[in-house]
């Protein structure tokens, strides 16, 4: 069950120039676990975003995980969080919320999120934990040592954890948000367009009262104490929860208790958004025989599959937990006897770009699950496989915007 305080209200960090939608564009980008085999996305957007102040170089984007200059670009990151905080590049918002509403080119209806903190003490990886915030995949153990190095001894924490809750987007947000039109009276804090097709952004801080409301709401949609699902970003909430681990160690019990590394920011998402949708996240291998993959593959393979060159799919009706846990079984089978490199693609798209760009190269694609009954599935079932879906396509996902001190 959860706690008073399972949910946080928190001490926001923005921009000082919050307001300013050419400094935002620059400021806020998209979550690091995107485009991970795409280095032109991320030189794109270090060529766009230049020299300006920007959360780029507070982040350390996944396709640059395996670099021999990573560890010195996680101290780049630690010196830079540094050197925001004393040029007074943030500014801390009075205690509360942040309403976000978000919209992109996939759909016509706002995303409404709010940003705040959740207890740590309060959230587990472990896939059949019945914990207040849940995990919804497996958690990969080997990656969360860099993310951990990245948050290790960080100043501050840029969130792309996305929270979903149970409860409808009207009830929790009853008399803020009126159809498409928020209250008049919310201090709008930013409204930009984001970089690199990521749609528009807007922000109104809640303040501690109306917050306070909020989080009382959201207890209430959750009687059985399952608050949250981590939607996406649980590999980053689970390597919050890891330092927090190791931090507590260090802590007389008076210092737990109110220590800003107990809580981490995130954003929360009604499962019931209309603007919300599942994506399924598709299988990449590079660096193999390719036909011989797909041949050995479609032999193995239990279920149905329909072949298009080097890309395979599940037919809509299929047994996706099924379907993902023997295709994950074989890849790490078959890449250790053969070789090949593994990679998990947001967007059919982005799969087809990366399969035809060379001929060592297979996909394999795989349909959405249903928003109904998430919940009771994770209740019954605990997590879903690792890399089962993600929320939107990829240029959909969390930019980072908000900070919080740790």
């Amino acid at each position: 069950m959860f706690t008073p305080d399972t949910i946080c209200i928190p001490d926001i960090l923005l921009p000082a120039k919050c307001a300013d939608p050419a400094f935002m564009r620059a400021w806020s980008v998209i979550a690091c676990d995107q485009f991970t085999s795409d280095r032109d996305y991320w030189d794109g957007l270090d060529a766009e975003t230049g020299d300006a102040p920007s959360a780029r170089r507070l982040i350390l984007p996944e396709v640059y995980l395996k670099d021999a200059d990573a560890a010195r670009r996680i101290a780049v990151i630690g010196e830079n969080m540094e050197k925001y905080l004393k040029d007074g590049v943030l500014r801390r918002l009075d205690r509360g919320f942040v309403l976000t509403a978000r919209t992109t080119a996939y759909t016509d209806r706002v995303r409404y999120g709010i940003v705040l903190a959740i207890d740590l003490e309060a959230y587990s990886f472990d896939a059949s934990a019945k914990t207040a915030v849940r995990a919804t995949e497996a958690t990969v153990p080997e990656r969360l040592p860099p993310r951990a190095a990245v948050r290790r001894g960080a100043k501050i924490e840029l969130p792309h954890t996305m929270l979903l809750y149970n409860g409808s987007q009207e009830e929790i947000l009853q008399g803020i948000v009126d159809g498409d039109v928020v209250r008049g009276d919310l201090e709008k804090l930013y409204d930009f367009e984001l970089n690199r097709g990521g749609g528009h952004l807007c922000g109104w801080a809640l303040g501690e009262e109306l917050s306070r409301e909020i989080r009382r709401r959201l207890y209430a949609a959750a009687p059985d104490g399952f608050l949250f699902a981590v939607g996406d970003g649980n590999h980053s909430l689970a390597a919050a929860k890891l330092c927090w681990e190791e931090k507590k160690k260090t802590l007389s019990p008076l210092e737990r208790k109110t220590h800003p590394a107990r809580y981490a920011l995130c954003e929360a998402i009604s499962v019931h958004s209309p603007a919300l949708a599942f994506h399924p996240i598709h299988r990449f291998v590079a660096g193999t025989d390719a036909e011989r993959f797909i041949g050995a593959f479609m032999r193995e393979c239990p279920l149905p599959l329909a072949r298009a060159g080097r890309m395979l799919s599940f037919p809509a009706d299929t047994d996706i937990v099924q379907a993902i846990a023997f295709t994950d079984r074989f890849l790490s089978g078959y890449t250790r006897a053969y070789g090949g490199e593994i990679d998990y693609i947001h967007g059919e798209d982005a799969l087809a770009a990366l399969v035809s760009a060379a001929d060592d190269r297979a996909g394999i694609r795989f349909p959405a699950i249903a928003k109904d009954g998430f919940f009771d599935y994770i209740e019954k079932n605990g997590a879903f496989p690792r890399k089962t879906f993600s929320i939107g396509e990829g240029t959909e996902k969390r930019y980072y915007t908000e900070c919080k001190e740790i």
